[in-house]
């Protein structure tokens, strides 16, 4: 069975950091999947924000975190991070992380197989 689990969302104050993980379980082949990160804010749909490479070596942000997120991937302990840095009120919403099977970069949330349960994250102004 597949799972990814999401961790580290919780309570920041505006110009705060949280750094989510998301670790895979049941995927036969870790490396071979590229990662995402999407979020949900109260009454809106689901948008996307990061995503990552099978290696590592390449991402996409969505423009409005340019500059103060980052996603990496740590594939020998099947885990992909977001790191979110100078958080604002408006980060506030569930964060979900995505894997797509032998895909690289995939903004597309239809296109993604497995999906995490989310972590909150709240930015308090």
């Amino acid at each position: 069975q597949v799972q990814l689990v999401e961790a580290g969302g919780g309570l920041v104050q505006a110009g705060g950091s949280l750094r989510l993980s998301c670790t895979a379980s049941g995927l036969i082949f870790f490396p071979g999947y590229g990662m995402g990160w999407f979020r949900q804010a109260p009454g809106k749909e689901r948008e996307f924000v990061a995503t990552i490479s099978r290696n590592g070596a390449t991402q996409d942000y969505t423009d409005s975190v340019k500059g103060r997120f980052t996603i990496s991937r740590d594939n020998d302990k099947r885990t992909v991070y977001l790191q979110m840095n100078s958080l604002k009120p408006e980060d506030t919403a569930a964060y979900y992380c995505a894997a797509h099977w032998n895909r690289d970069l995939n903004k597309n949330e239809y296109e993604y197989n497995y999906w995490g349960q989310g972590t909150q994250v709240t930015v308090s102004s």
